[in-house]
């Protein structure tokens, strides 16, 4: 027996086949067109795009007999976007995505008529431009006439769920970044969705991750290849489901991801909340478990805006991605004094400020494009960093941690991460990302394993460890004292500017 898992990215979305014994059979990643930003901080993407996308990567790899052999396909995809639909379950509008900083005022407004502890209280978090209540409730604010024709708000992957089966169903760890569910509780909260005049009408049925939702419908079977009938489980928004990949399933196990965003994830055994709401408490992918997150908005983002804009050397044909960090190698720790603050699209963790901007500080004449991409690779690690410090606050352990992502796979952005973190990192063999572990919760659903700890225990294994360099730690600890200070002199300069 097979398992599929389809993650929706930002980027694209990809699909993952692994067999019994989780080790990967086929996979496949077709392109998202680019969201469009229609103002500044403004993010949105077409649903329907993400299911041509999800579509031809299942298409693509899928034969006759491999769908007969699958047993279960699991869902995960990037989280907090609210997707409209009409009566019909037509798309309304463009879906207003994760990276969007439209919804400040509606997060004020909802923040002082519930109380910002009571909503702390009530959700485990801050209200925040990137969760969902807040843009359903710009949407109502601003274009009325489509919010009279909503009948159903659902989250990214849940849209192709949808799709796939006729089923309109979510998950708990999901579910936990829409600002709308009662995260100790694992249910919607009646509470904000009075105090916001939400109909819970609208919302989708909640399950845990592993459980079975329904199963694909005969028209999703000509779309995709797979077969009619064929069971499709919850699963998980793409942190929770990548954390699975990477084995981040018990305290004091740690993961510290760089895709477009940046993500330190831990799990925990019971929701541990920071009263200051800076990083997100979220239900795992595990029933009875929970996670703590830091957030950094530009990660990835950083290194690919820079890819965008000056490209790599001409002569240079390799991986663009490969071509740049090998340039910041020649350059030694610290970027000999350049640093890069990486809020092109506000900050989430610590500032939770929709409204910070990104800064590179320190240049001189002496600075090359290389000292800029070694101070880019920094910075991200620097934002990372700040999460950390935060679990250190909560007494949230941190004895192992794993490296996913991007940041994973360059041996540059390794070291400078274990440098910056001050602790050993971890490379596993086969890091997956989201779709793996949306295959896993297949898998679980199905009974291949008894649970998701079994699962993770039988298929995650450690490659490779890389230790801090004393030298790079200390030098680096002062390079990041004054990162600590950038983020205030940036506001200034920029609040003058808006202003």
């Amino acid at each position: 027996m097979n398992f599929l898992g389809i993650d929706v990215g930002t980027s694209g979305s990809r699909a993952v086949l692994i067999n019994g014994a989780g080790q990967m059979i086929d996979s496949a990643t077709f392109e998202h067109a680019p969201f469009t930003s229609p103002q500044i901080g403004w993010a949105e993407q077409d649903p329907r795009d993400w299911w041509r996308a999800s579509a031809s990567a299942v298409c693509s790899v899928l034969t006759s007999e491999r769908a007969e052999e699958i047993g279960a396909v699991g869902l995960s995809g990037q989280m907090h976007g609210a997707v409209l639909l009409d009566e019909h379950d037509e798309v309304l509008r463009p879906s207003i995505i994760w990276c969007d900083q439209r919804s400040d005022a509606q997060c004020i407004s909802l923040t002082t008529q519930i109380g910002a502890e009571q909503l702390i209280n009530l959700t485990c978090n801050p209200a925040l431009t990137g969760f969902t209540l807040p843009k359903m409730l710009w949407v109502r604010e601003h274009e009325p006439d489509i919010w009279q024709r909503v009948r159903t708000v659902l989250l990214p992957k849940d849209y192709i769920r949808l799709r796939l089966t006729g089923d309109k169903a979510t998950d708990v760890a999901d579910a936990s970044g829409t600002l709308l569910l009662d995260v100790a509780r694992r249910k919607w909260s009646e509470a904000v969705m009075t105090a916001a005049e939400i109909d819970a009408a609208l919302l989708p049925r909640i399950f845990e991750s592993q459980q079975v939702t329904g199963s694909v419908s005969s028209a999703a079977a000509e779309a995709t290849g797979l077969r009619a009938g064929t069971p499709v489980v919850a699963g998980a928004g793409d942190q929770a489901a990548g954390a699975l990949s990477m084995g981040i399933v018990k305290s004091g196990v740690v993961s510290a991801t760089i895709g477009t965003s940046g993500v330190v994830f831990a799990a925990t055994d019971k929701p541990a909340l920071d009263p200051r709401g800076r990083v997100h408490t979220f239900c795992h992918a595990i029933p009875d478990r929970w996670h703590v997150m830091g957030v950094t908005q530009g990660a990835g983002l950083s290194l690919r805006w820079f890819r965008d804009q000056f490209g790599t050397r001409p002569q240079d044909a390799r991986d663009p991605y490969e071509a740049l960090t090998e340039e910041a190698a020649d350059v030694p720790p610290g970027s000999n004094g350049l640093l890069w603050a990486p809020y092109l699209m506000g900050e989430r963790t610590p500032y939770l400020d929709p409204y910070a901007r990104a800064a590179l500080v320190g240049l001189t004449a002496t600075h090359t494009r290389s000292h800029v991409v070694r101070a880019i690779l920094e910075g991200v690690a620097f934002s990372l960093r700040d999460a950390f410090e935060i679990f250190r606050e909560m007494n949230v352990p941190v004895e192992t941690i794993r490296l996913g992502g991007g940041g994973a796979r360059s041996s540059l952005w390794r070291q400078i991460q274990a440098d910056i973190y001050g602790h050993e990192v971890e490379i596993v063999e086969a890091e997956q990302g989201a779709a793996y572990g949306a295959a896993l919760l297949a898998g679980v659903g199905a009974g291949a394993w008894r649970s998701v700890d079994d699962a993770c225990d039988a298929v995650v294994r450690v490659s490779s460890r890389i230790k801090p360099d004393p030298g790079s730690v200390a030098l680096l600890n002062r390079q990041y004292a004054a990162y600590r200070s950038l983020y205030t002199a940036v506001k200034t300069v920029m609040k003058m500017i808006q202003d």
